[in-house]
């Protein structure tokens, strides 16, 4: 990625003979401050497609749940199918979405992403409302919804720097993060109201809806087309594991998050809402712990927006850290204002290692194979999350609820002491003086 030039100045004259003497240039003054992100068209155009299809996502998540077990006959193992159709295409796909996007205009891959997305939430409604919804049907467009997804994610990824300049990535990935937090927490809020008022298949209408508003917006960015290659789809594929493999600290906190996702999705899916269910006071409980976590992620993406680190892969292991404490305080039934705070702070610190993590990445791999690489990231930190939901259920079963949290909450400790041991993930540094830019929002 190249640096942003400095604009030149111009030479004060030579003091010609006989004439006046030129006057003596002003004393170099700190350059101007960025104007705001927020004054950035293409930007804003970005941050307001991101914020719609992932308020639409947040009705969706819902809205799906309850269409299926409305099917007659239907109940958790027809959910389970319908959900894992959804979710193993993101993990199959997205290495091809990294080759894609890295051989084509990225803009115009995530139009057609979300255009696809809208007609698989578009037929999935036509199907709900009209009281036809087979289930291999439901099956095969949560697959292309899915799919959509992982075309989507590294196009996402890359496009940013092509938007901002190096040293406003951290800004832009944060407020970026904030306006997602913020409207999936909203989306999550409204979705239960939207079903029981206007049904399931509304719900998933206005997701759909959402797409279709968010390709309008993407298609502002007109991005120029990438120069075409001689290489194959395969040969963009091994050069983006080189690039991939070649930096120790970003395979090494990948495997350290492919761990840590596992343990997550463990409890965010089946251990917390069964010892919720069991021990705290049921879904009442467990909604006011999961709404602590999303406040927290949207303090914590403002905040990362604005603090400056040298080590920022370091302090984004270190901040994987508190992810462990309230897993550890449901493996004690602790009482639930203490989790509640707890998940808070895990929130915050998994925005901070968010956007550290995807600003380094923007930094430190090349433009023209950032998508690739980050397929790669997302392949790998999301390869162990469906084990992790599999075996969650059965290991509980077998070992109790409390051993099974707290052997989550030891793998995160664990996991993350390991990325620790790279002489990289400690050595890694910002560009430039660790202060902050002048820029506003």
């Amino acid at each position: 990625m190249t640096a942003t030039p400095e604009p030149v100045r111009p030479c004060p004259s030579s003091p010609t003979a006989g004439g006046p003497r030129a006057a003596d240039p002003a004393p170099a003054d700190r350059p101007p401050p960025f104007p705001p992100l927020w004054r950035d068209r293409r930007f804003v155009l970005l941050s307001s497609a991101r914020t719609i299809s992932v308020l639409g996502n947040g009705f969706a998540r819902v809205a799906l749940s309850f269409a299926v077990l409305a099917l007659p006959g239907a109940g958790p193992g027809q959910l389970s199918l319908v959900l894992a159709c959804q979710a193993v295409p993101q993990l199959l796909f997205v290495l091809a979405g990294g080759v894609i996007a890295d051989r084509m205009s990225r803009s115009r891959l995530m139009i057609v992403s979300d255009l696809v997305g809208a007609a698989a939430y578009a037929a999935l409604a036509a199907m709900v409302l009209t009281g036809h919804a087979p289930l291999l049907a439901l099956c095969a467009l949560a697959a292309l919804a899915g799919t959509a997804t992982a075309l989507f994610a590294p196009a996402m990824d890359g496009v940013i720097p092509l938007l901002v300049p190096a040293e406003r990535l951290q800004r832009a990935n944060g407020l970026l993060r904030v306006g997602m937090n913020s409207s999936m927490l909203l989306g999550l809020a409204l979705s239960g109201v939207a079903v029981a008022v206007v049904g399931a298949g509304w719900a998933l209408a206005l997701n759909a809806a959402s797409f279709v508003v968010s390709a309008l917006l993407i298609r502002g960015l007109r991005l120029p087309a990438r120069a075409r290659t001689g290489s194959s789809g395969w040969a963009d594929l091994r050069d983006g594991w080189r690039e991939f493999a070649g930096r120790q600290w970003l395979w090494v906190v990948v495997a350290q998050y492919s761990v840590v996702v596992a343990a997550l999705n463990a409890n965010a899916g089946v251990l917390g809402p069964l010892v919720a269910e069991h021990e705290l006071g049921g879904a009442r409980s467990w909604s006011l712990i999961v709404a602590a976590q999303a406040l927290g992620t949207i303090t914590g993406a403002g905040l990362a927006a604005r603090i400056r680190v040298r080590r920022p892969v370091l302090i984004a292991v270190l901040a994987t850290f508190p992810l462990a404490l309230p897993i550890a305080l449901l493996a004690v039934r602790a009482p639930v204002p203490w989790i509640a705070l707890t998940m808070f702070g895990s929130g915050i610190a998994a925005d901070i290692f968010g956007v550290l993590w995807a600003t380094t990445l923007q930094r430190e791999v090349p433009e023209a194979a950032l998508s690739r690489v980050s397929s790669y990231d997302w392949f790998g930190s999301l390869a162990f999350a469906p084990l992790g939901l599999l075996i969650a259920g059965p290991v509980a079963a077998r070992i109790g609820i409390g051993h099974a949290l707290a052997g989550c909450a030891a793998l995160i400790v664990v996991a993350s002491a390991a990325a620790l041991l790279s002489p990289q993930v400690r050595g890694v540094r910002t560009p430039g003086p660790s202060s902050t830019d002048g820029e506003g929002q």
